[in-house]
């Protein structure tokens, strides 16, 4: 079956960095763009960055340009996030997510994670 597994989050200070992982099976990874997304509490899912089937075209959210890159290995079936410069804002829930689509909102992702917690102390 689908699986999106998450890893990488955890408990940092403002200023660190953090990887996410996130390492999918049970589809043809090759054929998805693929996206994080996040939600922090109290608020409601927001986009973060995507990246289309091959990695050619990579798209973000305007607060996390210049400090988040996402990036795939389609031999690997794993996309990740690489958080630099992290900021207390940047605290919620990090889900992946994949899309035949190209978009960025719920609505046109097919299959998501559960989910791995990130949480920036000042």
């Amino acid at each position: 079956q689908v699986q999106l597994v998450e890893s990488g989050g955890g408990l940092v200070q403002a200023g660190d960095s953090l990887r996410l992982s996130c390492a999918a099976s049970g589809f043809t990874f090759s054929s998805y763009r693929m996206a994080w997304f996040r939600q922090a509490p109290g608020k409601e899912r927001e986009f973060v960055a995507s990246v289309s089937r091959s990695g050619g075209s990579i798209y973000y959210r305007e607060s996390v340009k210049g400090r988040f890159t996402i990036s795939r290995d389609n031999a690997k079936t794993t996309v990740y996030l690489q958080m630099n410069s992290l900021k207390p804002e940047d605290t919620a829930v990090y889900y992946c997510a994949a899309s035949r689509l190209f978009g960025s909102q719920e609505r046109d992702y097919d299959y998501w994670g559960q989910g791995t917690q990130v949480t920036v102390s000042s």
